[in-house]
């Protein structure tokens, strides 16, 4: 930062310690000293409009931002409602619901069953406010006949469209090292499966680590057929990801 003129502004750095549960009782405390500047820690920090926390099962999650912002929105939009033609709608939830479920949603792998559900139920109630339906009418069909992914699938879709960047050269080097194609390890090398585009999946040693991109995205990629990690052009294999994951969820 000195070789290049710039000053730490103390009173706008965060940083925070994260560690499993058990280790907790070993983060330290104390400032952290950067040049003349002393930073505190904090129970959570923002990067890129996501929010981590020090306790990844707090009520206050990686997830509640996500719920506060768009449940405001819906009771903005369910205001206007009547003033709206069908299509305006549609163009509002999914600039102002949707891109706020879809924004840096890898970081949702792992997360409990419960709180994927918390999520799921911002977009049962946008379906409801679209169709016009009542709180009592299954959202099943609604979210089938508007083609809408659950939010499990939008996540998985996020992770497999992501490593196929990687596996075909169209993704920065920090994500493309974080993936090794099951044929470039050398145990694997002779195997079947080192035919089929798959890829290794690391072993880690604690629950942060099973929900890394480095874990998450090869276990949701290596769950797609054969012939969808075979497609090279990256318009097609959304395209064909999307199909997949709509039959697997509504038409299986």
């Amino acid at each position: 930062m000195c070789s290049n003129r710039l000053q730490l502004n103390a009173l706008k750095t965060e940083f925070i310690w994260c560690a499993p549960a058990r280790r907790h009782h070993h983060i330290p405390d104390r400032d952290v000293q950067v040049g003349h500047n002393s930073v505190h820690p904090v129970q959570s920090a923002r990067d890129l409009g996501v929010y981590v926390r020090r306790r990844w099962c707090d009520d206050e999650g990686t997830h509640q931002p996500v719920l506060s912002l768009c449940y405001g929105t819906l009771r903005q939009l369910r205001s206007i409602k009547q003033s709206l033609p069908s299509h305006a709608l549609n163009t509002l939830v999914t600039g102002l619901v949707h891109s706020r479920l879809d924004y840096c949603n890898v970081v949702f792998a792992g997360l409990p069953a419960c709180d994927v559900q918390r999520l799921q139920s911002i977009l049962n109630t946008t379906i409801r406010l679209v169709a016009g339906s009542s709180r009592r009418d299954h959202v099943t069909s609604l979210l089938r006949d508007c083609h809408w992914l659950p939010v499990k699938q939008r996540v998985e879709y996020k992770l497999c469209t992501i490593v196929h960047r990687c596996l075909y050269g169209d993704a920065p080097s920090y994500l493309v090292d974080l993936i090794t194609p099951s044929a470039a390890a050398s145990a694997r090398a002779g195997l079947r499966s080192a035919e089929s585009m798959t890829v290794a999946v690391p072993r880690m040693l604690s629950s942060f680590g099973d929900c890394s991109f480095a874990t998450s995205g090869p276990r949701a990629w290596n769950k797609l057929p054969s012939h969808l990690r075979l497609m090279q052009s990256a318009d097609t294999f959304r395209r064909h990801l999307t199909t997949f994951l709509f039959h697997q969820v509504f038409l299986s």
